[in-house]
């Protein structure tokens, strides 16, 4: 059974920086491209980065370039996001997906003073 779990969230700050991690098992992790997607209230999810199965390319929104960093350990089978500079409208939960219909439960990040 493919399983992802993610961890990390919190509020934070205005400017502050998070570590998000999504564990998977259940599948050859190694194998697969990873994706980080958000959802905010209201609108709907989308793509905020996306790595390569062995951690050598990767592609971010528009939106967090510069400021987020995804990578992924494949021997701990574990995908991390690196949010730093964060401001309110990254605010949304947080999921990790292995492509198709495979999604954790997700993290909620909240930005705020």
């Amino acid at each position: 059974e493919v399983q992802l779990v993610e961890s990390g969230g919190g509020l934070v700050q205005p400017g502050g920086s998070l570590r998000l991690s999504c564990v998977a098992s259940g599948f050859p992790f190694s194998s697969y491209g990873m994706r980080w997607y958000r959802q905010a209230p209201g609108k709907e999810r989308e793509l905020v980065a996306r790595i390569g199965s062995a951690g050598d390319s990767t592609i971010y929104a528009d939106s967090v370039k510069g400021r987020f960093t995804i990578s992924r350990d494949n021997a701990k089978n574990t995908m991390y996001l690196q949010m730093s500079s964060l401001k309110p409208e990254d605010t949304a939960v947080y999921y990790c997906n292995r492509g198709g219909s495979y999604w954790g439960q997700g993290t909620q990040v909240t930005v705020s003073s």
